[in-house]
């Protein structure tokens, strides 16, 4: 190929993409040939992290803006898939669909606020902080407030929800390779985290850029194969999108029928359905899907992870066009999260389909293959509470974030269509991780280490602190991961809140209001963060919630008190100088230069 690899990436995706087809069909042809499940499993999983790993290998370098900003030479299709595939995290992949499956209409809240977030990105944020030519959010906050103690603020904060995030990255790894490579999940929290670090290790922003591209590829027929297969079996046609509204009619008729009721035991982990499908609710629940929405759309423009991609453009006007292009790869999946979630669970209940498991023998179901596969690893339960013999709706057990893990095999599709679907759960957590483990390393290697601690380090020694604290904060994420604190949508959401509560206005602000301060800023980003964070404590510790708003939520309570203390503490203290408001003046110009030319 003749130029340089920014301008092949057609010829390089193309080929890449019609490999990987290749490989399904390779795995299929093995599969009629007797090739046992578990083998296709692991080749699966095994193929595409080697793929990654040869990515971010032949991404290596030891230039700073290649590691930090990917040399800002990512054109805007391209950071749109990359942000994608950032953003569809485990929790968007793995656990979205098990909400919905399980929490009904409610969870479309976090749909609303996920997609509609990148409004409050595009308009408020992204073109802007691309304008000023930064490396990271605390590096914004920082050169815009002036002083250390903010840009020490703001990392406290960013690293506080990227952690937090890592970790239900981690979860949703381990939760995938212990069905497919049949190990604990204990075990497999850390295989999922190799699997991260020789992505971005060795190249920084620049591997995991071209490896969330390559991962987006992955995700998004993996996720969108078995719901088409399913639309399509079910008499639904092959775009379930606008026909699966007959299937939530009927799964609303199958619930009145076999009845919502609370286990009499719960087994430890898992969940039994006792919430209507579809059921959009009044009063405090139509507040409690509003709160949701907002405050994941708020968490969406706050989070840093996300607001870095946008450094990586090779201008502001390609940081405009790729959010446009992050929203269209990004609908792609949220747009058919819903009709998975009401195919599977029509597969389950509806007893004229041949994968019904709700009104049979408890012997029977508890003799399917895919049954005793999950209830081997602990994620699956079916137990006879009544001893009627029969399944009930309150005696099938099951852990949210496998509905789409297990989908494939709960519809009775071939395996390889499981392979398929662990290897695009993977690529999305895997992604994610990514981006959030090298937010936070770049974060303390070059805010916390570069600009307050030692700026005379040179360019070797600021990137070897940043490998290794992408190896200490990834072995960190993964033991806490083992625990499982909460499920993988509960850490999405802690997140979210945690960065909301502490950044949202600071940046905002920062950007639109000439008179906002450091003084301003810190006491918005302290105030608001200890906000959301004592009223977290206060409910995990049996508090009841305020205004309906539970620990999903806690952001709503943190942004108001961020707003109010930067606002009043703004106007108490001195005015930002003069070169400072029309430093902001001039990043709101949509052309001109870079302010920042050199990232730092």
């Amino acid at each position: 190929m003749k130029g340089n690899f920014v301008d092949n990436l057609g010829r390089v995706y193309g080929l890449y993409t019609g490999g990987f087809i290749v490989f399904i069909i390779l795995m299929a042809i093995l599969e009629q040939m007797g090739v046992s499940a578990a083998t296709i499993g692991i080749l699966f999983v095994a193929f595409t992290i080697a793929i990654y790993a040869l990515i971010g290998w032949l991404s290596r370098t030891m230039e700073v803006d290649a590691y930090y900003v990917a040399g800002r030479e990512v054109p805007a299709v391209y950071n749109g898939m990359a942000t994608a595939a950032d953003w569809m995290s485990g929790a968007s992949f793995v656990a979205l669909a098990g909400g919905i499956y399980f929490g009904g209409y409610g969870y479309l809240g976090f749909i609303v606020g996920w997609t509609g977030g990148y409004v409050l990105v595009n308009s408020l944020m992204a073109p802007y902080l691309r304008k000023f030519g930064c490396y990271t959010v605390p590096d914004f906050i920082g050169t815009r407030y002036g002083g250390n103690f903010a840009r020490f603020c703001a990392v406290v904060v960013l690293v506080v929800a990227s952690f937090t995030y890592v970790t239900a990255q981690i979860n949703a790894t381990g939760t995938i390779a212990a069905r497919a490579l049949h190990i604990p999940f204990e075990y497999g929290v850390w295989f999922g985290l190799f699997g991260i670090l020789i992505c971005s290790m060795l190249g920084g922003m620049r591997a995991v850029t071209w490896t969330q591209v390559a991962q987006y590829i992955v995700l998004i027929i993996a996720y969108l194969t078995p719901v088409i297969w399913m639309s399509n079996s079910q008499g639904f046609g092959i775009i379930p999108h606008f026909g699966y509204g007959d299937a939530v009619n009927r799964i609303t008729e199958l619930e009145g029928t076999l009845g919502l009721n609370a286990a009499a035991e719960n087994v430890a982990g898992l969940r039994v359905l006792t919430t209507p499908h579809n059921a959009p609710g009044t009063g405090m629940e139509a507040w409690a899907m509003v709160s949701l929405a907002i405050a994941m759309m708020t968490g969406t423009a706050s989070l840093p992870h996300i607001l870095m991609r946008y450094f990586t453009t090779p201008s502001v006007r390609q940081a405009r066009k790729s959010v446009a292009w992050s929203l269209l790869f990004i609908f792609l999946l949220y747009f058919t999260a819903p009709a998975l979630a009401t195919l599977t669970k029509l597969q389950l209940l509806d007893p004229t389909l041949p994968t019904a498991v709700i009104g049979q023998s408890i012997e029977v179901v508890q003799s399917l293959a895919w049954v005793i596969n999950w209830t081997d690893v602990g994620m699956l339960s079916v137990v006879d509470q009544n001893g009627d013999g029969i399944v009930q709706l309150n005696e099938f057990f099951m852990r949210p974030d496998i509905v789409v893990l297990a989908t494939p095999e709960i519809a009775g599709l071939p395996y390889v269509v499981s392979g398929l679907v662990a290897a695009g759960g993977m690529a999305a957590a895997m992604s994610t991780a990514d981006g959030l483990l090298l937010a936070i390393a770049n974060a303390l290697s070059h805010d916390l280490y570069y600009k307050i601690i030692d700026p005379k380090a040179d360019t070797k020694t600021r990137l070897i602190v940043a490998r290794v604290l992408l190896i200490l904060i990834g072995a960190a994420g993964a033991l806490v991961a083992s625990l499982q604190l909460t499920g993988i949508l509960g850490a999405v959401a802690w997140a979210f809140c945690f960065a909301n509560s502490g950044l949202f206005f600071p940046l905002v602000l920062g950007i639109w209001w000439k008179r906002a301060n450091a003084a301003g800023a810190i006491a918005g980003m302290i105030c608001g963060f200890a906000a959301g964070t004592i009223y977290l404590v206060y409910l995990r510790n049996g508090g009841d919630a305020i205004l309906g708003l539970d620990h999903l939520r806690f952001g709503i309570i943190g942004m108001p008190v961020s707003l109010i203390a930067m606002v009043v503490v703004s106007l108490m203290t001195p005015e930002p100088d003069a070169e400072t408001q029309k430093m902001v003046d001039e990043v709101r110009y949509p052309g001109g230069d870079t302010i920042l030319k050199s990232g730092h």
